[in-house]
């Protein structure tokens, strides 16, 4: 068993020991070669995590999960962080998810992988469809010097991809994040420009014009691999021709 015990807090102890029991040492080798950064891996998987999380979550006031977030997030453990990001991977947090969003954001310095920001981005998701006025807030993560801050900025607002009726405020935020894609789009930053094309791909599924519309517009800034990601669900003939 991996003994990892002195990297939190005295209360929240349990927690990261119900992690350690689960360590596969010959797992957290193989994450470690993959993710290729210098931290301790335990070697859980997603659906080992997802487990753990939605019993804490259940369990647990918002305050409580708050402060068990912010110290597996502290450890700098690979799986307490994932983790950490999961127990605020919920729909609705009562009665105020303020402190829950606040963590969050406060996170973005941060993140160092695509996994981990990924991740978090999942949990922002959850709280900027509540409070959608936290846009303002990810706006200003598209002009950091954080390569994976303006990676969260497309990742946590993939929301605003997905209606296929959307009503007014939807359709302003959804051109806002379009903006925010249309500066970046010569970021040609591998992960940026991915991100962009992810955008796009999700949101042609249920606005098509509109992504076409940016091809038109911006695709000669993105790279070819971004380009062709946005289109994946279109006909061929959707790529304007050079």
């Amino acid at each position: 068993m991996t003994d990892v015990s002195a990297e939190i807090s005295a209360p929240f102890t349990p927690y990261l020991e119900e992690l350690t029991q689960l360590a596969n040492p010959a797992r957290a080798a193989e994450m470690r070669a993959y993710h290729k950064l210098d931290r301790v891996y335990l070697g859980l998987t997603n659906p080992q995590l997802n487990d753990i999380t939605k019993a804490w979550r259940q369990t647990h006031s918002a305050d409580e999960n708050v402060a068990l977030a912010d110290a597996l997030w502290q450890t700098d453990i690979y799986e307490a962080r994932i983790a950490a990001a999961k127990v605020l991977t919920q729909a609705r947090i009562n009665p105020d998810d303020t402190a829950a969003w606040d963590l969050i954001a406060s996170w973005t310095p941060d993140f160092d992988s695509w996994a981990i920001a990924d991740h978090a981005s999942m949990a922002a998701q959850k709280r900027l469809v509540v409070d959608p006025s936290r846009l303002d807030v990810v706006e200003g993560w598209t002009t950091s010097d954080h390569l994976w801050t303006r990676r969260a900025a497309f990742v946590s607002t993939l929301p605003w991809t997905k209606q296929n009726h959307p009503k007014p405020a939807e359709i302003a935020a959804r051109e806002r994040i379009l903006g925010w894609a249309a500066t970046l789009a010569t970021d040609h930053k591998w992960f940026i420009q991915k991100a962009i094309g992810w955008w796009l791909r999700e949101l042609s599924k249920h606005d098509a014009e509109r992504t076409q519309a940016f091809i038109a517009g911006y695709g000669d800034a993105l790279k070819p691999f971004a380009r062709k990601e946005a289109l994946r669900h279109l006909s061929k003939s959707a790529e304007p021709k050079a």
